[in-house]
């Protein structure tokens, strides 16, 4: 019994003052809910300012090999770069040497290397053709028999003025006159063609058979200075007085034989190759491109937009500026079905010099058939931007920096890159800098990077730090 009335007593006093905590519960409740006191962060340095100005000594900037120009605004062309090689170019270059009739190689007097000027002796042939030897000997029983002819006709033709014979006899040896007179002319035309030259003609004509022909270097082709007059010959200083070698404009060019095809002592057929002379003063440069690029160039070269060529393992030294403008003449409209491109063509004025050794005159040549090349096709215009070398601009993520020179110190300046290739870089003129301001042409990274340690090292451009770590700005 009591331990009922206990139980009951404890319900009763436990529901009394939770009765009481609910009543003032608006009380005591926000103090449960205070915040605990928070314990104070410890204090970090601010982050360092950005750093845009670097300091060079002058040594640094040789030590760099650094290129200061000023800039400015000019009109850049975004090109598609292209393989290509320098060929010859047909029926331009290479001039084949043939025997004009059935003859023995008696004498060879050039040689590969050699140089030779139109006129100049090649080749010795010894007669070896019947046919050859029959013209020669119609040709002087005609030229005979026409002057037996004449001699006739005078005679005749005073009797037949003088009524004593009749007048058709002078006729009709004025009709042989003539037949003789055509056919000498149609023997001379083919001695002609055959090599034979004048005064030998007019041996043979006079009973002086030629037993051997001279096959000499030919005239210049028709059309041969419209690849251009001017001489393509540079000497080198101490032959400055000399005659140019190749002088397009007076006596013709110059050939240098490239290639034999007989030997001394062969026999040879009428029309077969004896050898190739070359002239590679007007030459080709043949590109590759895929059919997809055909448009680009088809524009190019209807607009006819000037294309920039690098040619590999070109030495200038010692060469004239070149100042030809390269521009595409034609496409090809046929596709290598191995490598799946069609080629187009730019032509190519070369440049040659020439030195004498063992009596004998010998050609260099500039620009060689097939040396490779690289061509900048252009495809779109860029009006009124800046230009730097590829080196003179540095990424950093997103962003494209160049350095401006003031005095010793280099300032980095934020930039809009419009367009990039391997060898440049167009930037907008929204960009951080103006036309004359003084830019880094190349080392633009190798600056980045001694500015980020500088930045690193938390001391500024244009502060001196001392041994005992004071520091002062500069004098």
């Amino acid at each position: 019994m009591k331990s009922l009335v206990r139980w009951i007593l404890t319900v009763v006093i436990l529901a009394g003052v939770g009765g009481g905590l609910f009543a003032t519960r608006d009380r005591w409740l926000p103090l449960l809910r205070r915040e605990a006191p928070t314990v104070a962060a410890p204090n970090k340095p601010p982050p360092p300012e950005k750093v845009e100005v670097l300091e060079l000594s002058p040594e640094a900037r040789r030590n760099l090999g650094l290129v200061i120009k000023p800039l400015k605004l000019q009109t850049y062309w975004r090109t598609i770069q292209l393989p290509g090689t320098i060929v010859d170019r047909p029926g331009w270059s290479d001039r084949g040497i043939t025997s004009p009739a059935v003859a023995v190689v008696s004498a060879i007097h050039a040689y590969p290397g050699d140089t030779v000027r139109p006129g100049d002796k090649l080749f010795s042939l010894r007669v070896f053709s019947e046919y050859l030897q029959n013209t020669q000997s119609e040709l002087f029983k005609a030229t005979r028999e026409t002057e037996l002819i004449g001699e006739q006709y005078k005679r005749i033709k005073t009797a037949t003025e003088s009524g004593a014979l009749p007048a058709a006899r002078a006729i009709e040896l004025e009709n042989q006159l003539r037949r003789q007179n055509a056919a000498i002319k149609a023997f001379r035309q083919d001695l002609l063609t055959r090599g034979f030259s004048p005064p030998q003609i007019e041996g043979v004509a006079e009973g002086q058979f030629v037993t051997t022909i001279e096959i000499v270097a030919p005239p210049p082709f028709s059309g041969s200075l419209q690849a251009g007059t001017a001489t393509a010959l540079s000497t080198d200083p101490e032959q400055a007085s000399r005659p140019l070698l190749i002088d397009q404009t007076s006596n013709g060019p110059a050939y240098e034989v490239q290639e034999l095809k007989v030997d001394l002592g062969q026999q040879v057929q009428a029309g077969q190759l004896l050898s190739y002379l070359a002239n590679h003063h007007t030459l080709y440069i043949e590109g590759r491109a895929f059919k997809n690029e055909a448009p680009a160039l088809e524009r190019a070269a209807q607009l006819n937009w000037p294309v920039r060529v690098e040619f590999a393992e070109d030495d200038a030294t010692g060469w004239p500026a070149l100042t030809e403008t390269f521009a595409i003449r034609h496409l090809a409209n046929a596709i290598d079905p191995a490598s799946r491109t069609f080629s187009f063509f730019i032509p190519l004025d070369n440049q040659s010099r020439g030195y004498e050794k063992d009596r004998n005159t010998f050609v260099v040549w500039r620009f060689r058939p097939g040396q490779r090349v690289r061509l900048h096709v252009p495809v779109e215009e860029f009006q009124d931007v800046f230009v730097l070398p590829a080196a003179g601009v540095v990424r950093d993520g997103p962003e494209a920096y160049v350095f401006r020179q003031n005095g010793d110190l280099f300032n980095r300046k934020s930039v809009h890159v419009l367009h990039e290739d391997r060898l440049d870089i167009v930037l907008g003129r929204d960009s951080q800098i103006l036309p004359g301001f003084y830019v880094a042409q190349n080392g633009a990274a190798s600056l980045n990077r001694v500015l980020k340690a500088q930045a690193a090292s938390g001391v500024p451009a244009g502060v001196h730090v001392h041994a005992d770590g004071t520091t002062h700005g500069t004098h």
